[in-house]
């Protein structure tokens, strides 16, 4: 843990529900925004940006019903800009719908570089001071927390410094309780940024000790800091912030936003709280990261990137046979922090490239008894190196490798089989859309059962089939759906005649799980990788059930 103050509070604000849906393709619901606002609270951040009242009437509606929600943890804030040019502050309609909305708090953003003042808004410079000043007092005259949003004070201050400070003392003097410095555009770096929390910090009169700003809190005023991710930098450009003295942080958990996106908070809270110690959450809420990342994710439905530190599922994902060992061996070996801390798992790769200790560590999740010299290991290794050689692929694919690993150990009994299906697209020309239609015919514990669907494709088509066959045996596979399908042609130079290998990754809402098929036909390679996938769901479940009577 690198030096800084141990156990130093870090105020938390989401704002997933705002900057966050701005992200292309990023669209919630009413009832999307409530569920959003619940896993957060759940989390334990200490606001969440909810939303421009006055954009919109959905924004409305969900403030309307989120007055009813039983919070434990976190704090309704209401988004909007100062007043208008020409207009005085009471009688603007979009400041007195920041008021309506009833929050305990509200966001307000105004103008710091002098650009977007003369050229985006056409004001005087000393007129837009004025809209600062007048609306944050307004507010805090109704009663309201304000978080003063300082709108591109990076390249304000860059090309104005006066006149970004002047600004920032408007705010500040007329009641604001947190001044958030914006990196709007994103392309600040973070000696940049420390630099111009630094400034602030002096121009309003803030302790400095070293590189902690310990006046900030004790004055009653919180800095802040808002990245982007344009240049890669949010993260470091947050931590930098924090270190030089902010004591409030904003992002969206899983890390989408407007453009490249905002500060991750799934990546960023481990690291302030594991790595410099500060506190971001309520005690023990940092080991459910992992899971309400996905969960909040889920409700967008966007996945969460692989990549993403911490909570990502490669962040603990280990592929080298050497890695693996050193891993078994002392975990801090090729680990930064152990997963638990953040609520997830390490994950060995299944590849030719893995290596006996990396299986044996895999089996153990089913046969404690196994170990890397057991004959089951040796057995799983040959099978997997002659099965990749044929165009199979387990690294991403743990469903179908547990799987393989119960029919290994004789721990698999199929709990339904196909006996026939069908599928047929149709193309038909006019207007008419492109459907596909599949048929199947399933034998579940002697009894048959024969569904048929439509679907957008063959492969949507042949899940949905297939499921309607299996739901008067299995109800929980209501819960089950397609999350992403994707296809990869083994040898190209076959051309129609080549192998495929189908990955499908499916949820049911709280796990997530991928399997995999392999066949010179797609229709075929993905019945594989469906099949495979129902029955991951089915057994889990099925061990689920069976732990718990116990």
């Amino acid at each position: 843990m690198s030096g800084t103050q141990q156990g130093t509070s870090i105020e938390v604000l989401d704002t997933t529900l705002r900057d966050g849906a701005q992200g292309e393709g990023i669209t919630f619901s009413v009832q999307d925004k409530l569920a959003v606002v619940r896993a957060l609270d759940e989390l334990g951040v200490a606001w969440i940006e909810a939303g421009n009242p006055g954009s919109n009437p959905k924004d409305m509606e969900f403030f309307r019903l989120a007055g009813s929600l039983k919070l434990e943890n976190v704090k309704l804030c209401a988004f909007g800009s100062t007043r208008k040019k020409g207009l005085k502050t009471p009688e603007d309609p979009q400041v007195l719908s920041l008021l309506r909305a009833e929050t305990g708090g509200v966001v307000i953003f105004g103008k710091t570089w002098d650009l977007h003042v003369t050229e985006v808004l056409r004001a005087e410079p000393e007129e837009n001071i004025a809209m600062i000043a007048e609306t944050v007092a307004f507010a805090k005259q109704k009663g309201r927390t304000v978080i003063y949003d300082a709108e591109h004070f990076f390249d304000g201050f860059a090309a104005n410094r006066d006149y970004a400070l002047a600004t920032i003392k408007a705010a500040a003097e007329a009641g604001a309780d947190r001044v958030v410095l914006c990196d709007t555009n994103g392309g600040t770096f973070p000696d940049a940024v420390a630099e111009g929390v630094k400034a602030v910090s002096a121009a309003l009169g803030l302790a400095l000790e070293g590189d902690q700003n310990t006046g900030s809190q004790a004055a009653g005023l919180l800095l802040g800091i808002h990245a982007h991710n344009d240049a890669d930098m949010a993260s470091a450009n947050t931590v930098a912030a924090v270190r030089a003295g902010c004591r409030h942080v904003q992002g969206t958990l899983v890390g989408f936003g407007e453009r490249c996106g905002n500060t991750s908070l799934a990546a960023l809270i481990p690291s302030l709280e594991i790595k410099l110690g500060f506190r971001c959450l309520p005690e023990g809420k940092l080991e459910q990261i992992s899971n309400l990342t996905r969960k909040v994710a889920e409700i967008a439905n966007v996945a969460v990137p692989d990549s993403l530190p911490y909570v990502g599922a490669h962040a603990f994902a280990h592929k080298a046979g050497m890695h693996a060992d050193g891993i078994l061996k002392i975990s801090r070996s090729f680990e930064h922090i152990d997963p638990a801390l953040v609520g997830n798992d390490r994950h060995f790769l299944m590849s030719e490239a893995g290596g006996r200790s990396a299986i044996a560590e895999r089996v153990k999740k089913i046969d404690p008894a196994i170990t890397k010299d057991h004959p089951v290991t040796a057995a799983l290794a040959s099978k997997l190196k002659n099965m990749e050689a044929q165009g199979w692929q387990f690294e991403g694919a743990d469903g179908s490798f547990e799987l393989l690993v119960r029919r290994e150990l004789g721990r698999y009994k199929p709990l339904f089989r196909i006996e026939a299906y069908r599928v047929v697209s149709e193309h038909p020309t006019g207007e008419t859309i492109a459907c596909a239609h599949a048929w199947v015919k399933v034998l579940v514990d002697g009894q048959h059962e024969i569904a048929a669907a439509e679907g957008d494709g063959p492969v949507n088509a042949m899940d949905g089939a297939l499921r309607r066959a299996l739901r008067h045996f299995y109800p929980e596979l209501e819960q089950v759906r397609l999350s992403d399908y994707k296809v990869r042609v083994i040898d190209g130079n076959a051309a129609t005649a080549a192998k495929v290998r189908v990955l499908i990754q499916s949820t049911d809402g709280g796990q997530t799980w991928t399997t995999v098929g392999v066949s010179e036909d797609i229709i075929d390679a993905s019945r594989a990788a469906l099949v495979d996938s129902i029955e991951y769901k089915l057994i889990r479940d099925i061990e689920r059930r069976f732990k718990a009577y116990l």
